[in-house]
């Protein structure tokens, strides 16, 4: 079940501040594999410019969205306080709740998927935050561990950003995956979660269901969440079926 806007204004603060533990008497300096050309100092930055690039647009309603050169540039944040790190962090993630939830989850401003507004920054913003804590995390060597709740809403979301037409125009190659009999099933096997991705159309779809499928894939909802955003590999997950359309899919998908 889709997570509520209350809940994922909340998770913003949530998922920042377990960052935050994570950073606390770390060496920043290290780097993050599943972010090539970033260590750790420099992720930190970049979840705390995004945060404050969303606060920005959803407190003014910006009708286009601020520079985010900020946000790619971080050849000056190698090796910041981890301390100031965490005290930023921390500050950029309260003021983002607050001025969502001052905004409330209908109201709109430029949104990069259409009309999706404070809802959708809310969504985002505590899932990019999740999957970046996962980033340090694995960088760290510390353990990483996600509300099943959590995991599967950003699973959908992951779904529902996947599946959009646009991507077929920025990467054309995802048009590859489109054939006949091709559907691929994800099953959480800690929560009832299923999800088929449906490859047969015009574009790509995708349904909560528990359905037959040309590939299967079963594992914890937290380790699917890390597979389709590539931060783990699928080896070592359960599948059935027909294990290179998996592989084919994961290297033709573009978001995440």
């Amino acid at each position: 079940m889709r997570l509520g806007f209350d809940r994922h204004c909340a998770e913003i603060v949530t998922q920042t501040a377990l960052l935050a533990d994570h950073l606390n008497g770390a060496d920043v300096t290290v780097p993050v594999p599943t972010c090539p050309g970033w260590n750790v100092s420099q992720l930190a930055r970049h979840v705390d410019g995004g945060q404050r690039w969303a606060d920005a647009i959803v407190a003014t309603r910006a009708s286009e969205p601020p520079s985010d050169a900020a946000l790619r540039d971080l050849s000056g944040a190698t090796n910041d306080d981890p301390a100031v790190l965490a005290a930023s962090l921390t500050q950029a993630a309260t003021a983002l709740r607050a001025t969502l939830t001052e905004a409330g989850p209908d109201a709109q401003m430029w949104c990069p998927v259409g009309d999706g507004g404070s809802a959708f920054y809310a969504r985002r913003f505590a899932h990019e935050t999740a999957l970046h804590r996962a980033d340090a995390a694995l960088a760290l060597g510390v353990d990483y561990t996600l509300e099943p709740d959590v995991a599967a809403d950003a699973v959908d979301e992951w779904m529902d950003l996947g599946c959009l037409p646009f991507h077929f125009e920025v990467h054309p190659w995802m048009r590859e995956l489109l054939a006949p009999g091709r559907t691929i099933g994800l099953h959480a096997t800690d929560t009832d979660a299923h999800w088929l991705l449906d490859l047969t159309g015009d574009v790509i779809a995708w349904r909560g269901a528990d359905e037959p499928a040309t590939a299967e894939i079963r594992a914890p909802v937290t380790d699917l969440l890390l597979a389709i955003y590539r931060r783990r590999p699928v080896a070592g997950l359960e599948i059935a079926g027909d294990a290179t359309l998996v592989d084919f899919w994961l290297e033709r998908v573009a978001f995440g």
